[in-house]
């Protein structure tokens, strides 16, 4: 009896920023529990597959964690073909790793299939070189959003000389700015707001540590975003990038 599940990033939202080994595993697939930014034309790949949407989203009634997990462990014991379809990547703010250790502690293997996360499609949509020599030595991605609301050493990010990549900082980008800037990093340097990455919807707005809170307000910015912040954002071409297509 098959007792595994397949942890898949469906990617930032263009479904054709999926892998290969996600449509093929997709395909195969007798249960598929889909997160809420999944585009809904991924699950074109799984026709014959029962879906279950099991949305989590900040601010949004949500389903519990604890039963998505029971649900992957009944699925699974029960020997389907059992997917767990998630945005971007699962091991990047997805909960894939808490999902793959608990599934292990009742006994179901686990395959994380990565993906690509919004953070990196955000910078390539619109012509961010994430490290740059001279510019960027690395790229930290972290998440504005914790649940026992501890914070980053910012002091520390900002001495590293790292782009720094943050998922889910929407809400509280009035403190992030302040924080930024009590931190040492100076008010001109650069911030790229991109919202919606590879979709038809997306845009982006290139402003500073100092205005960017104010800046985002103007823009009216909404989730899903990232903020990428550090010299490399001066590269973000919002302004003369052509429309996406709506095919996408």
């Amino acid at each position: 009896m098959n007792t595994h599940v397949w942890l898949i990033g469906a990617g930032p939202g263009d479904p054709e920023l999926i892998t290969l080994k996600a449509v093929r595993l997709l395909s195969q697939a007798d249960v598929v529990l889909v997160d809420d930014l999944v585009n809904p034309a991924i699950l074109d790949h799984c026709p014959q597959a029962r879906i279950i949407r099991v949305g989590k989203r900040g601010g949004c009634r949500s389903t519990p964690q604890a039963f998505i997990q029971r649900l992957l462990l009944r699925y699974a014991k029960q020997g389907r073909r059992v997917v767990r379809l998630k945005g971007g990547d699962p091991g990047i703010f997805g909960r894939g790793g808490e999902e793959a250790a608990w599934l292990a502690r009742h006994g179901v293997g686990c395959e994380i299939v990565c993906g690509i996360t919004a953070g990196l499609a955000a910078a390539s949509e619109f012509g961010i070189p994430l490290t740059l020599r001279g510019a960027a030595r690395g790229v930290t991605l972290l998440t504005a959003h914790t649940e026992d609301g501890s914070q980053p050493n910012w002091p520390a990010l900002v001495q590293s000389g790292t782009t720094l990549v943050l998922y889910m900082g929407v809400a509280t980008i009035e403190q992030t700015r302040q924080r930024l800037l009590d931190g040492g990093l100076p008010a001109e340097t650069p911030v790229a707001m991109v919202e919606a990455a590879s979709l038809p919807t997306q845009r982006a707005r290139v402003s500073n540590v100092g205005h960017m809170d104010q800046d985002a307000r103007d823009f009216a910015l909404r989730s899903p975003a990232v903020l990428i912040i550090g010299e490399v954002a001066a590269w973000c071409r919002a302004e003369d990038l052509p429309a996406r297509s709506a095919a996408c």
